[in-house]
């Protein structure tokens, strides 16, 4: 199921929904925006992608149903800039390069620093442990226990995935999760709504 199809199927609001795709440089996140906004599917030329080093923006629109998608460059020197994007996030894509467990630390400290943000106090959290083609990618649960402890409380879950899959699954059920949460959130908004006008 192509990603527009899925937001048809899910749709539950015509407000626009703002997504921030975060992670350290190289873990694959422009690659995963770039088939995104290719409906889900493998048919994006992804093979002369080149690290960001500022900001990459799609709006993926379908039936009224508009999703904002951010992704921002992970270069140490660009981190620093990541607070200027966080508010107003519905939901944020922490992306992990599952196949470099030497850098594992370094992402959950990263992942940490945001999430303590004000602006994301309540942002569901959607961890796409990347690269999962390879012999040396690492499984879920090991990138989970990781990045795990520096999300408190807070609704996440980890998806595993290879932006370079032809069918694309990992990235598909990830996505599915995050308009699912989108929906939890306008039915509570709108339920909340009701109770205000006395409905």
């Amino acid at each position: 199921m192509g990603l527009l199809a899925l937001l048809r199927k899910l749709k539950t609001t015509d407000e626009e929904a703002r997504i921030l795709i975060l992670g350290l440089d190289a873990a694959g996140k422009t690659t995963i925006l770039t088939v995104l906004s290719n409906s889900g599917t493998k048919k994006a030329d992804i093979e002369g992608i080149v690290t960001t080093k500022g900001f990459n923006i799609k709006q993926l629109q379908n039936d009224g149903f508009k999703l904002n998608v951010w992704d921002i460059g992970g270069q140490k020197n660009i981190r620093t800039y990541w607070r200027n994007y966080v508010p107003n996030t519905d939901i944020l894509i922490w992306v992990v390069d599952s196949a470099d467990a030497g850098r594992f630390d370094e992402s959950a400290t990263e992942l940490g620093n945001i999430v303590d943000d004000e602006h994301l106090k309540e942002c569901p959290v959607l961890i796409f442990s990347n690269k999962s083609d390879l012999l040396s990618s690492r499984d879920k649960e090991e990138v989970a226990a990781k990045m795990k402890p520096k999300l408190g409380g807070r609704t996440f879950t980890v998806q595993q995935c290879s932006a370079k899959d032809d069918d694309c699954e990992g990235l598909q059920k990830g996505m599915e999760w995050c308009i699912n949460q989108l929906s939890l959130k306008a039915k509570a908004k709108k339920k909340g709504n009701s109770t205000r006008s006395g409905k």
